[in-house]
């Protein structure tokens, strides 16, 4: 994984915690700087104590949550902690019931109980995300002591890093009443050149979408691309080792064998697996012309087809799943499978319809030529 993929892929790089890598990241940053800068929009931050690019999207999506996270309130202790982090310094010592007091005090909308289990398991989530971040070490204790009793004591040092958590806003977000405000923040200081804007846009919609889609004859963004495609491809493809396809209404950044960006489709996980041979049967139906592909290039169909592509799936190749999906109930599975082709942008769920994307006819997926149905030693876990 080259400096480009790195800055890219992490939150950030510690210099307490990789040194060397910090180093080597820092003398080749120089190479990259103006390309995520200018391109990307994203502001790089290099001090004595690590390096992080702000990476923001152009439009946000369900999956770029903090996938440790389970529950609103887990957000909402993540940045209360932030909040208390900021009145410490770097190195500074303070212990799990400081902490928890300070929760107590500053939450309003319900009264916070720490003898209550849930609440403990809440804030115990949330502190191993930010030890595993780096925000904060663990110097004595366990945070199983807190979930055993509420008065179970952890010893905590900050780190410093919190302060760069949070990227800088240009206003005042106490003045936002709509999750929009936050994505016309990030344009504010570009309006004045929409050129620009929209450069940034297509980079970023590119290096973080399965797919860009064309959304009407004047989409701009599409456009873009369309017109600067060889510009495009040239430089994505000098940074790492990538193909950008561009057809009629869709444009794809399609990573090569070395190539590593964040989560990347297909998947070392079952569920993907599933997904490339739904994929499969998806093409086939469009081939038998049992589906239209529309002018937009997707497919819609109702729900309840949709719900037998996956049961034709099961069906079919089911004995090569792994247990866990094998004894699944077959709504259980189509949840599952829906849920995860939702989160790889492979289909949308609106109502009771789903659009499927044309994503889903760049890649499927079969199993190898000697897989027979029923046979669990014919390879059939592997596509």
């Amino acid at each position: 994984m080259n400096a480009f993929e790195m800055l890219l892929n992490r939150r950030w790089i510690l210099k307490s915690r990789e040194k060397e890598l910090y180093y080597q990241l820092r003398d080749e940053l120089g190479g990259i700087k103006k390309f995520l800068t200018e391109k990307l929009g994203y502001q790089v931050i290099v001090n004595p104590y690590l390096i992080k690019v702000e990476k923001m999207p152009a439009e946000a999506k369900p999956w770029m949550g903090i996938q440790e996270f389970q529950d609103r309130i887990q957000y909402v202790f993540l940045c209360l902690i932030l909040s208390f982090l900021e009145d410490k310094e770097a190195e500074e010592q303070f212990v799990l019931s400081e902490l928890t007091e300070y929760i107590q005090a500053q939450y309003r909308e319900e009264q916070i109980d720490w003898t209550s289990y849930a609440f403990r398991r809440h804030l115990i989530r949330v502190m191993k995300f930010c030890v595993s971040c780096g925000m904060i070490e663990v110097d004595d204790g366990s945070e199983e002591n807190f979930a055993k009793n509420e008065r179970g004591e952890v010893l905590y040092e900050n780190t410093g890093a919190s302060r760069y958590f949070m990227k800088n806003f240009t206003r005042n977000i106490m003045e936002y009443t709509r999750p929009e405000d936050f994505a016309e923040d990030e344009w504010i200081d570009v309006n004045t050149d929409r050129g620009i804007a929209r450069r940034q846009r297509v980079y970023r919609k590119l290096l973080m979408n399965l797919g860009v889609y064309r959304t009407g004859e004047a989409d701009e963004d599409f456009a873009y691309i369309k017109n600067y495609r060889n510009l495009i491809a040239g430089e994505l493809e000098e940074l790492m080792d990538c193909e950008v396809q561009v057809h009629r209404n869709s444009a794809f950044l399609i990573l090569g064998e070395s190539g590593g960006l964040g989560r990347c489709f297909p998947e070392e996980k079952t569920l993907s697996d599933i997904a490339l041979l739904c994929n499969a049967l998806i093409q086939e139906k469009v081939k038998t012309g049992y589906w239209e592909i529309l002018a937009d290039e997707c497919i819609r169909v109702s729900e309840e087809e949709f719900r037998g592509v996956t049961e034709e799936c099961r069906k079919r190749y089911g004995s090569g799943f792994i247990k866990t999906y094998r004894e699944m109930t077959s709504g259980d599975f189509y949840q599952e499978v829906k849920a995860y082709l939702e989160s790889v942008e492979l289909i949308e769920a609106r109502g009771k319809q789903v659009v499927i994307w044309p994503a889903a006819g760049k890649i499927a997926g079969q199993y190898p030529w000697d897989y027979k149905p029923g046979d669990g030693n014919s390879g059939g876990d592997k596509i």
